[in-house]
């Protein structure tokens, strides 16, 4: 009887052959993990010789080999009829008395050791699953809130019929493992009773792009299988891991509610499960408490410290209890299993069509689709996700739109246009300034949209055929000058982590408030007074979780923050306080009671003089109390401070006394302050300047605009703007010379150093620290130092400022 049931503390991870991976992996913890804290619901698995025993017993096991043998490998045209009568053949019989015995010997230890009327879960465990190079998940049944022993037998039994599901028959025949070798443990566990409370799943890293430096939560309402099953959308967190290790306050570096339509519970009347609506006031609230998410993280910090490996964990809290539980733990098999991630692709067409229109190409990449004309947001329904969006322009009112198109065409705008830097941002290919795709285009056109042919973007009517390479990161060499991203969406973080950069010398924080607030910072500091009701009620309907509306402010652009912080971690990420003009800030939710009307906004009210003019200085509070919070509360002290715009010497001493006011003091905790050398007085006094900066990052476009007295938005004057020019150069030769003189750090942001050698040969001999580009200029920008490093060095040239 002994060899038919092993208890959880009888049970380790070497028990695999026995047991199967789900059961060995619960006993290992059960035995090891629950005095560090970890808990885990008692219970005993059967093994793997009653598995056999049993269809040996009942005389079953040629008659269902021999079905399985009849199986079409080809076309599985006969699958769902040999899955059918293997399962009929199993549920027919009677489990052999000395296993049922087993079985009921393993129920009444539990039943007397928890005193009472125990409910159970019966989960199975094939004795391949869950092993690193193949996961089982899923592909056999689990029964749930099982009573009394009749009823635990015959879910016992159900459950050795569920290893011939289709889908198990099937997922064993693409994994090349032979039906006649693999056997079905079964684990009976002490029930938790999540139906009353909430269940969900843990990554020790992020799933969608492996990186490894976070702990991603999810929960729902109710039992897990709406979870497992993907068929909910569950809250998420994502919690990062030195921070948690270190014991610091906040963790947590991003969450996202998520709408949890249904709650699974038991059905009361009958043996099975309903799903019911969830309540419209629970999903509009998160599941977890943040002390709840936080134990759930450092558990499975726990559990893949204990195995060494990144892990895939269930869990569940009990509702009579309060007590979170885990109830499985197996290796995580799709990003473990990718090697090779240091690489990117990069693109080329096989055969050029008919040419439509050209303007501006960024992105280096092609995309086809059909395409969608709008001349609205208001019009966003029209565009399905993969379709080319094309428009006159686009302002931050599209991003939301943005993200669903392959790629984006633009009659107006240049390389810093809205369009351009979302299009950067997302990941799309884009051609902007086209001048005229909007008449030359028609809706529901196919078109190919090519940006791998250089500064120019072309559009060709049809679905070409391309080619796609992918590139090696780990075979660039490494330059002296430091490659930097220039980063604003906190979603493409943890992908561009992997990229080989020294960390973040942009974070644009305007995406976050556009995307992710939403609303104007004045409006939350002045809810009750607003005069705009249709605004209020949007504010109120984004804000209602949050008592005090401006803490909807701080925690959402402290999470922003903090994700690309923790994504780049302990490098730099140099975070630029809000630059949006004041037309910009109006768009936003509740903005227009808040800014004034200006001709020329990108000379007005912007940058350093907004954050100590009284129409403003309440709402830099709130950008300086959300980055406090990233340093501070979560720990993420590689966050540095820049201020754009700064146009004079006083202006830079006041922005400083701001700062200290609020709680961000130069030096203090490793805080350094940056400004954005992009005015010609910044560039003069540069000397002056760095009395009150830690360095300085040359912002190319509007010095470029400033020095040349060209709009850079202007296509009337587009071949004017050029941050080529000797001016140009002159003014950033200048700023350069400065700050190696003041031992002053001294960066570049933009796109020239990646589109033109030149100007990186230009950079690197003045002696630039860091170049910073945009994710999809990267590799080409580094290729360019690498190529000036070595030129310097054939020409002699002594760098005295590393």
């Amino acid at each position: 009887m002994k060899n038919y049931i092993r208890h959880f503390n009888e049970i380790d991870i070497n028990d695999v052959p026995t047991v199967g991976g789900k059961n060995a992996s619960l006993g290992e913890m059960f035995q090891k993990l629950t005095s560090k804290g970890v808990k885990i619901p008692d219970g005993f698995a059967t093994t793997s010789e009653a598995y056999w025993h049993y269809l040996q017993e009942v005389h079953i096991k040629d008659e269902i080999f021999g079905y399985l043998s009849k199986l079409d490998t080809k076309g599985f045209s006969n699958l769902k009829e040999i899955g059918a009568i293997v399962r009929k053949t199993i549920l027919e019989t009677e489990i052999p008395e000395d296993i049922k015995e087993a079985i009921e010997e393993g129920y009444d230890s539990l039943s007397k050791k928890y005193k009472g009327d125990i409910s159970l879960a019966v989960r199975s465990s094939a004795t391949a699953e869950d092993l690193p190079n193949a996961s089982f998940a899923g592909q056999q049944e689990s029964y749930l809130n099982i009573k009394g022993k009749e009823d635990l037998i015959d879910a016992c039994k159900r459950c050795y019929a569920s290893l011939f599901t289709d889908r198990a028959i099937k997922y064993r025949e693409d994994n090349g493992f032979d039906h006649t070798k693999v056997a079905l443990s079964i684990g009976i566990q002490m029930m938790v009773r999540s139906d009353l409370a909430a269940s969900g799943v843990n990554f020790t890293l992020d799933p969608d792009t492996g990186f490894d430096q976070v702990v991603m939560v999810s929960s729902i309402y109710g039992l897990g299988e709406n979870i497992v099953q993907g068929s909910i959308n569950p809250d998420d967190y994502f919690v990062f891991k030195p921070s948690l290790k270190n014991g610091i306050e906040q963790p947590i570096v991003s969450r996202r509610l998520g709408s949890k339509e249904k709650t699974m519970v038991y059905d009361k009347s009958a043996s099975g499960t309903l799903n019911l609506d969830t309540p419209i006031e629970k999903q509009e609230q998160f599941v977890l408490t943040d002390a709840e998410v936080i134990k759930l993280a450092q558990w499975s910090l726990i559990i893949e410290d204990h195995y060494k490996r990144p892990m895939d964990i269930e869990w569940a809290k009990d509702g009579l209890t309060n007590e979170l539980y885990i109830v499985q733990a197996r290796p995580e098999t799709v990003q473990s299993a990718k090697k090779n991630k240091l690489k990117i692709n990069t693109y080329s067409l096989l055969k050029k069509g008919k040419e439509i229109t050209r303007g501006m190409g960024l992105g280096n990449k092609i995309a086809s689709g059909k395409a969608r004309i709008l001349h609205s947001p208001e019009e966003s329904d029209k565009l399905q996700e993969g379709e080319i969006l094309v428009t006159e322009r686009t302002d931050p009112d599209w991003d939301p739109i943005l993200k669903k198109a392959a790629g984006i065409i633009t009659d107006q705008g240049g390389r810093t246009s809205h369009a351009a830097i979302v299009a950067r941002e997302v990941g799309a290919a884009a051609i902007v300034g086209s001048n005229n795709a909007t008449k030359v285009i028609k809706d529901g056109q196919e078109i190919t949209i090519s940006c791998a042919e250089g500064t120019t973007g072309i559009v060709y009517d049809g679905l070409l055929e391309w080619n796609e390479k992918e590139v090696d990161l780990s075979t660039l060499g490494k330059p002296h000058t430091q490659p930097m991203l220039i980063l604003a969406d906190p979603d493409q973080a943890f992908k561009f982590s992997f990229y080989p950069s020294e960390g973040v010398g942009l974070m644009r924080m305007e995406f976050v408030i556009n995307n992710s607030i939403r609303i104007h910072p004045m409006a939350l500091k002045n809810f009750d007074q607003l005069k705009d009701l249709v605004a209020k009620e949007k504010i109120q309907k984004l804000t209602h979780h949050y008592p005090d509306k401006s803490d909807y402010f701080v925690h959402k652009l402290a999470e922003g923050i903090a994700t690309i912080a923790a994504a780049f971690y302990p490098k730099d990420v140099i975070v630029r306080t809000s630059d949006f003009k004041s037309n910009e800030y109006a768009n936003l939710i509740g903005g227009t009671e808040f800014e004034p009307i200006e001709s020329n906004p990108m000379l007005g009210f912007r940058g350093a003089s907004r954050y100590y003019n009284p129409k403003y200085q309440e709402a830099f509070a709130l950008e300086c109390k959300a980055i406090k919070r990233v340093r501070e509360t979560m720990g993420l002290t590689n966050v540095k401070i820049m201020i754009p715009f700064c146009r004079t010497l006083k202006e830079a001493a006041k922005i400083v006394e701001i700062l200290e006011e609020n709680g961000l003091i130069r030096g203090e905790n490793g805080l350094q302050l940056y400004m954005m050398a992009e005015i010609p007085n910044n560039i003069i006094l540069a000397e002056e300047f760095a009395k009150f900066f830690d360095g300085f990052s040359i912002g190319s476009n509007d010095l470029t605009q400033l020095t040349l007295g060209v709009d850079r938005d202007s296509e009337l004057l587009s071949t004017i703007f050029d941050i080529k020019d000797p001016g140009v150069k002159k003014m950033i030769a200048m700023v350069i010379a400065s700050a190696h003189k003041t031992h002053t750090k001294i960066g570049l942001c933009g796109q020239a150093p990646s589109d033109y050698p030149e100007f990186a040969q230009f950079l690197v001999e003045n002696g630039i620290n860091s170049i910073s580009f945009n994710p999809d200029a990267l590799i080409s920008g580094i290729n360019n130092i690498n190529s000036a490093e070595k030129n310097k060095t054939k020409l002699g040239l002594v760098d005295s400022h590393k």
